[in-house]
């Protein structure tokens, strides 16, 4: 057998290295920026679906491996939640609509079930929220105002559930969620007396896209 130069086994040795790293990155977790459209609403019994608020989310994300049967994708977005109420008064003559918005620095980790050779994934876990403000704006027949309320009316953090589902084509995530706050809104009595106990409901439908592989 002819024997084999040192160069030889440093290019052998090189060449193997290349490909496990290539491989390696190619198998490791990726990271992106995603954003998307919420559908917001409190509930205490349950959601009236008459006021919903339309509001966005938008931030980064991080997952595993997408070719793995169970993954990991963990998020930090900024999301407007709330519901918007119309009112009514002396048989249609007067309406009014007003706009409760709260802002949320939030942290989603959802446990994924990947099918279809990761296309398509199965989401569920938790999400806690950091309240950054909140507003009411109203519009209608009485006129129309703008104003900041005090965060401290307010809880500042929001825990929730949160589960969905999520098609994965290359770098490209589309999806849809819903998430389940636990935590009540008020934490004044004047924020009691108008909210109760109510709790932060809402739809997210949302396009991602990976930077990294």
């Amino acid at each position: 057998m002819a024997n084999t130069t040192p160069l030889t086994l440093h290019l052998l040795a090189l060449g193997l290295l290349a490909s496990v790293t290539s491989a390696s990155l190619a198998q490791g977790p990726s990271f992106g920026i995603k954003g998307g459209l919420n559908l917001s609403n409190l509930y205490s019994t349950e959601v009236d679906e008459n006021n919903m608020r339309a509001g966005f989310n938008v931030g980064v994300f991080g997952r595993t491996n997408i070719e793995t049967p169970i993954g990991l994708q963990v998020e930090l977005l900024y999301s407007t939640k709330g519901n918007t109420t119309n009112y009514s008064a002396f048989n249609g003559l007067i309406d009014q609509e007003v706009d409760f918005a709260l802002n949320y620095l939030e942290l989603p980790l959802m446990a994924s079930l990947r099918l279809a050779d990761g296309e398509f994934e199965l989401q569920a876990g938790g999400y806690v929220g950091y309240l950054l403000g909140s507003s009411v704006s109203t519009s209608g027949d009485l006129g129309s105002s703008s104003d900041e309320l005090s965060k401290d009316k307010f809880n500042s953090m929001d825990v929730g559930l949160v589960g969905g589902a999520v098609f994965n084509a290359g770098a490209l995530q589309i999806g849809a969620r819903y998430a389940y706050g636990l935590s009540p809104i008020a934490d004044s009595n004047e924020a009691d007396f108008l909210l109760g106990d109510a709790k932060n409901s809402c739809v997210q439908v949302f396009v991602g896209f990976a930077l990294t592989n």
